[in-house]
């Protein structure tokens, strides 16, 4: 053979090649193992800083001498701190529902149905995801404010949610277009209407994007301070926890401890949302860049 002598050793080409495939691997995953410590080292450090006493948070040590399982529940036992907790539950567990019910027949209609305006409504619906909220919060908070009086409550941004979001619908449209169109075909030829069609065949086979869009949707709402802030702050009751947060560290400011510990409590469940989600997440989001 070529790559090595008569005896069966290998030759000083397949040697060298040899040595190369060991040394890209080592450089390939020296880069991944300091990549994934560039973004865990901070959660780490503020999961340790939480679990540290007053004296001891933001010392020179990194790891508590005493390990203070209390400070969590200082955190929990705060006034109010429960309420943002069901606010927030409330405003993107609901949000996310009503966004993705709303969103899916729009990018079904925009990925399969062909209609004059089809375009139209496309580039319409990108204008919408290039259109900054803050151009449009004055006037969208006088109608909600003084129309509808619902200034001091979560429903202002909960009730637009049901009339779909434009991210989302061209999520949603991108995935749907790799859904081949034999299926819808051979669905309608055995007497399915539309609806049907969609619950029954569209629906099981586009479970990643839609997986995709409700962790998008349920990301934002959870992490959402712009709007709380805006229709939400002059009533405690109705803030959730990324306004209330900041009202928290606020009157904790001495007490670093504590303050990492409510974020903890803040992060935990979007961190375990995606570690149980991320497998489907990814794979919604690959696949809608398939097709255009």
């Amino acid at each position: 053979m070529a790559a090595t002598h008569r005896g069966g050793r290998p030759t000083a080409a397949a040697r060298a090649a040899r040595r190369r495939a060991v040394l890209h691997w080592i450089g390939v995953h020296a880069l991944a193992v300091a990549a994934a410590l560039f973004f865990v080292l901070p959660f780490v450090f503020v999961l340790l800083t939480s679990l540290m006493s007053d004296q001891q948070a933001l010392t020179r040590d990194l790891v508590p001498r005493t390990w203070q399982w209390e400070n969590y529940t200082r955190v929990l036992d705060t006034p109010g701190f429960l309420t943002w907790w069901r606010n927030t539950l409330l405003y993107a567990g609901l949000g996310t529902v009503l966004t993705v019910v709303s969103s899916i027949p729009v990018a079904y209609a925009l990925a399969k149905f062909r209609f004059r305006g089809r375009r139209l409504a496309m580039m319409l619906v990108i204008s919408m995801m290039m259109l900054p909220p803050q151009v449009i919060i004055i006037p969208m908070y006088l109608f909600w404010a003084k129309e509808m009086d619902l200034a001091g409550t979560l429903w202002p941004l909960i009730v637009p949610m049901a009339f779909g979001d434009a991210f989302s619908v061209f999520l949603l449209r991108q995935f749907l277009l790799t859904v081949p169109d034999e299926y819808l075909d051979a669905a309608r030829v055995d007497g399915c209407g539309e609806v049907r069609t969609l619950l029954r065949v569209v629906l099981p086979m586009a479970k990643p994007g839609i997986a995709a869009v409700a962790l998008f949707q349920f990301f934002y709402a959870w992490n959402d301070y712009f709007g709380p802030q805006i229709y939400a702050s002059e009533n405690p009751a109705a803030w959730t926890l990324s306004y209330g947060l900041e009202s928290f560290k606020g009157a904790h400011h001495t007490d670093w401890n504590l303050t990492m510990a409510a974020t903890v409590l803040v992060m935990a469940p979007v961190i375990l949302v995606f570690f149980f989600a991320q497998r489907a997440f990814v794979e919604g989001v690959t696949l809608t860049g398939v097709k255009g």
